[in-house]
C-alpha cells in the first residue's frame, strides 16, 4: 500500500533519531508532527563543540507566542546534548510542520517554572515521571520567536 491510498498508516517512529527527524523534514511534518497524540517540532542547535547544526525532535508546547520543551531526557541524571548546546549558543531554529522559526531559548525562572511545567505535564504527563528519576531540577525551555 502507497503512502497516498488511502487508509494508509505510518509505521510508527521513534521520537529520538535521524529517522524521525528525516520523515518530519521530508513531509513538512505529516510524519512526526503528531507522536503518541502529543506535537512535536524539530529543534536545530549549534554544536557547542562542533559548531555544526544538531537537530532533535521534541514534544512542544505553547505559552502565547512562546514554543515550551522540557530538557528531561527521559529523568536521566544528565541534561540532554541540544539543552547544553543551547545554554552555549541560546541561538536556534525551530520546525513546527512546514513552518522554520528563529528562536531565541532560555531556560525558565524558578518563579514561571511551575506554570510552564503545567503546561507540559498536562500534555505529556510522564514528564513527572521523569522527575521523579532523577535528582536534577529539570529545565523548562522557552523558546522565543526572533
Amino acid at each position: 500500500m502507497s503512502d497516498k491510498e488511502p487508509g494508509y498508516k505510518a509505521p510508527d517512529i521513534a521520537l529520538v533519531g535521524a529517522e524521525h527527524v528525516r520523515r518530519y523534514r521530508e513531509t513538512d511534518g505529516e510524519v512526526g508532527y503528531l507522536w503518541n497524540g502529543v506535537p512535536t517540532l524539530l529543534l536545530t542547535t549549534t554544536g557547542r563543540k562542533s559548531g555544526q547544526p544538531r537537530t532533535s525532535a521534541l514534544i512542544f508546547g505553547r505559552d502565547a507566542e512562546d514554543y515550551l520543551v522540557i530538557a528531561s531526557k527521559g529523568g536521566s541524571p544528565e541534561h540532554p546534548e541540544w539543552y547544553r548546546n543551547l545554554e552555549a549558543d541560546p541561538k536556534a531554529e525551530i520546525q513546527v510542520r512546514a513552518e522554520r522559526i528563529q528562536v531565541a531559548a532560555r531556560t525558565a525562572s524558578a518563579d514561571e517554572r511551575p506554570r510552564l511545567w503545567g503546561i507540559m505535564a498536562g500534555q505529556w504527563p510522564n514528564y513527572d515521571v521523569y522527575q521523579t528519576r532523577t535528582d536534577r531540577h529539570i529545565p523548562v525551555v522557552v523558546l522565543t520567536p526572533v
